[in-house]
């Protein structure tokens, strides 16, 4: 039986962080100064050997041939669509719950972003509103790998493959999920990543990464991130500036014999929780598909009194955030540039009022995990 919200408010025990960064870099703080010196020592801060280091190591962690790194993860998806003739005209569906560089990404290619609505159990794009929102103006499909867990790959790309569409994954939030041996990014066209420092692998500031095995298609890709250059100050296509940097890189090779590690660390993590929360009527937790290999970039429980759960946790020192609280099509910037696909998106517009992410970050204390367990189990269900 759940306990009374003031037992725990009560208590007052030392706040559980959302998430601290700050902790991975101090653990790491050797191992980052040494990768910083040597490219100071170096001498080569743009597109020098830790990006072409990165690049391959991460392509092939990935399973696939070709990566190209670019300024960020909005970055990736925006180059990934010119690269597969994507332009103005031309409609991209994507999964109206997301977070607004993915969307922001199709504009910046010049295209018209389609938001579809999402399945209900793991929030990713639905096959079937996707196949019913297909028009003649349709050129591309951009599923989102959410929280740590791909989308549903093999209903997407056989709807895809029927109408001649590329597909572009954004992987933002997916650095190791899988659907069976396939990793994430290397099912489609193209797969983009993020590296923000939250991310599961993250730099100390912006980066992103395509990853292809189109060798033509990451050969423009990489004349595409850099001006266009096919030799030193001779643009062959239209470019732009979006290069992973020297530094970046190196912090990115710093952290990747770790990602496992840290990925297995947040599978644990979840388990507990969702070992902990079974029995919590009012409390939805994520559902992990078969053959769907989560990383659990977030745990996001759904709550029918969402803001006061919140409130409860928060009174009680533990850290939580939304993802997201409001969809693209509700946005003042973005909901005159968006179209809303076949079925409407009352689903995405349901979860916005619901979902909340809990702690879960690697370097999250057993006692603090306890912390959020006893905290949730007395506050979810009053």
């Amino acid at each position: 039986m759940s306990r009374k919200p003031d037992t725990v408010t009560s208590r007052r025990h030392a706040t559980v962080p959302f998430l601290d960064l700050g902790r991975r870099v101090q653990a790491l703080q050797p191992e980052l100064s040494r990768a910083i010196e040597d490219v100071i020592d170096r001498g080569r801060f743009i597109l020098g050997e830790r990006v072409a280091e990165v690049e391959e190591r991460f392509a092939a962690w990935c399973g696939v041939a070709y990566g190209i790194g670019v300024a960020s993860g909005t970055d990736a998806i925006r180059l990934a669509l010119e690269g597969v003739g994507i332009g103005p005209g031309d409609e991209v569906i994507t999964a109206a719950n997301t977070c607004a560089p993915t969307v922001v990404a199709i504009l910046d290619a010049g295209a018209q972003p389609v938001l579809v609505d999402v399945d209900p159990v793991t929030y990713t794009l639905d096959p079937g509103r996707l196949a019913d929102s297909i028009t003649a103006a349709t050129r591309c499909v951009v599923p989102v790998h959410l929280y740590g867990q791909c989308a549903d790959m093999d209903a997407m790309l056989a709807i895809a493959a029927e109408y001649g569409l590329p597909v572009v994954e954004d992987c933002a939030q997916a650095h190791g999920a899988r659907v069976g041996e396939r990793a994430a990014g290397s099912m489609g066209t193209a797969g983009c990543f993020s590296f923000y420092p939250t991310k599961n692998l993250g730099a100390l500031g912006d980066g992103g990464m395509i990853i292809t095995d189109d060798a033509s298609l990451a050969d423009r890709l990489r004349l595409l991130r850099n001006y266009g250059y096919a030799s030193p100050n001779l643009s062959a296509i239209r470019g732009h500036n979006s290069r992973l940097d020297e530094l970046q890189a190196a912090i990115l090779l710093a952290q990747l014999d770790q990602l496992d590690d840290w990925n297995r660390r947040r599978r644990a993590i979840a388990a507990r929780y969702d070992a902990a929360f079974a029995d919590e009527p009012r409390l939805r937790t994520p559902i992990e598909v078969a053959e769907r290999h989560h990383v659990y970039h977030l745990y996001v429980v759904r709550h029918l009194d969402r803001d006061r759960f919140r409130e409860c946790l928060r009174e009680a020192g533990v850290g939580t955030l939304v993802h997201y609280p409001t969809p693209p099509h509700w946005q003042p910037g973005l909901r005159d540039l968006v179209h809303a696909g076949a079925g409407g998106l009352d689903r995405t517009e349901g979860l916005a009022a619901e979902i909340l992410s809990l702690p879960l970050f690697p370097e999250l204390r057993d006692s603090e995990v306890d912390r959020v367990i006893e905290v949730v189990v007395a506050t979810a269900d009053p």
